[in-house]
């Protein structure tokens, strides 16, 4: 198979990270790339054996490009998708996908009548962690998830008053910029889009600059999604939580990029029995295609026969005998490879692209994903503006893959 030829639009801290994860795929090349700022990307074709090109339309036209891959502001993403998309070539997007609802559309339209394969960078749905969530549940080991929350006290450290990341214009706000990651997870971990939101902003000292923003969204059959992002910690004292409500078992996940959870369970003697064989099958629910393992993850399982009363237990209507208590730890090796499962999560959804473009079929963080990420979070940023709960607009007849 002849390597896809890479063009870069978007030379920042972001584009050269991307190209380094990138680089050592054998199916890709890197070909061109592309700044505002010519020396900045100048430097960075360079380091990787590059032409550069004058902007994003001469890369989409130049020789040997076939994936135009996007690192610049939020708010050009759209444009440049359906513009590379139009030209026939294959899109590799960071998030979010676009900053408005008809924008998100639009580029799923093109997506959908292009023969270019689009993949949008919403990287936890690579994380080896999430996907073996989502394999239990397919199992059965876990039933379906009731409320999905997430806590975010992010950085704004290195955010300075300036940033364009303050500026919606730019950004799309809080919820679009770094949400639509979050959204999008909750909507794979409940196999269903939003159908209403209630979004709250909070201003900094009262008048300044949105930075602490909540979403609490509603989905099919009673379950709520609620998500919380504030900017407002040093990087040291970051944290984020993701707790998984499934009923008679919950998870709970630590880290925005997930590298350790811990999931407690009540289950009867067939399921305690299942859940004992997880360490041995850990090579298999912790591989995603495209990601590198790196020999430190590890599956833990302790079970507690006879933990509380086999006489039936009810919650939410459903009944069931469960005297064992599970205790399932599942460690990607800690904070210290957060990094290296972010990499190769970005590697793993540019692997995904390479592989759709040439096997065939659709990518996991397709255009219905980034379509579906940004509908639920322009809807929470109106409400947050109006102090009402905002619809969701229901997918379009040409994007409903989950």
């Amino acid at each position: 198979m002849t390597a896809l030829g890479v063009g870069l639009a978007g030379c920042g801290a972001f584009g050269a990270y991307l190209l380094d994860a990138i680089a050592g795929l054998t199916d890709v090349r890197i070909v061109a790339c592309a700044d505002p700022d010519r020396d900045r990307a100048a430097a960075l074709a360079r380091r990787h054996g590059a032409a550069v090109c004058p902007d994003a339309d001469a890369l989409a036209a130049f020789p040997g490009v076939d994936v135009v891959a996007l690192a610049t502001p939020p708010a050009t993403h759209a444009d440049l998708a359906v513009g590379a998309l139009r030209a026939g070539r294959h899109v590799f997007s960071e998030k979010p996908m676009a900053t408005t609802l008809d924008d998100a559309l639009r580029v799923e339209a093109e997506a959908g009548r292009s023969a270019g394969v689009l993949v949008v960078d919403h990287v936890l749905r690579y994380n080896p962690v999430l996907r073996m969530l989502e394999r239990l549940r397919e199992e059965g080991l876990l039933d379906p998830l009731v409320r999905f929350a997430f806590e975010n006290d992010a950085a704004d450290e290195a955010l300075d008053p300036g940033h364009w990341f303050w500026d919606p214009a730019h950004s799309g706000g809080i919820h679009i910029e770094h949400g639509v990651h979050f959204f999008d997870a909750a909507r794979a971990l409940m196999g269903s889009d939003p159908v209403a939101v209630q979004g709250t902003a909070v201003r900094r000292d009262g008048d300044g600059p949105v930075d602490i923003v909540v979403a609490t969204a509603t989905h099919p059959g009673g379950a709520v999604a609620t998500h919380t992002h504030s900017f407002t910690h040093a990087h040291r004292a970051e944290r984020q939580l993701m707790r998984l409500d499934y009923g008679f078992a919950e998870a709970r996940v630590t880290g925005w990029i997930p590298t350790y959870a811990t999931i407690t369970a009540w289950t009867d003697e067939d399921g305690a029995r299942r859940w004992e064989q997880l360490p041995g099958r850990a090579a298999d629910l912790l591989a995603v295609p495209g990601l590198r393992p790196h020999g430190e993850e590890r599956i833990a399982v302790f079970v507690e026969r006879d933990a509380g009363s086999a006489e039936p237990a009810r919650g939410r209507g459903v009944v069931r005998s469960v005297p064992h208590r599970v205790t399932c730890v599942v460690d990607l090796g800690g904070e210290a490879r957060k990094q290296h499962v972010y990499t190769e999560s970005v590697r793993a959804a540019f692997a995904d692209l390479v592989r759709c473009a040439t096997e065939g079929g659709t990518p996991v963080a397709d255009a219905a994903s980034g379509r579906s990420a940004v509908a639920v979070a322009e809807a929470a940023t109106r409400s947050a503006e109006t102090g009402r709960t905002v619809p969701v607009p229901a997918p379009p007849t040409f994007g409903r893959t989950l």
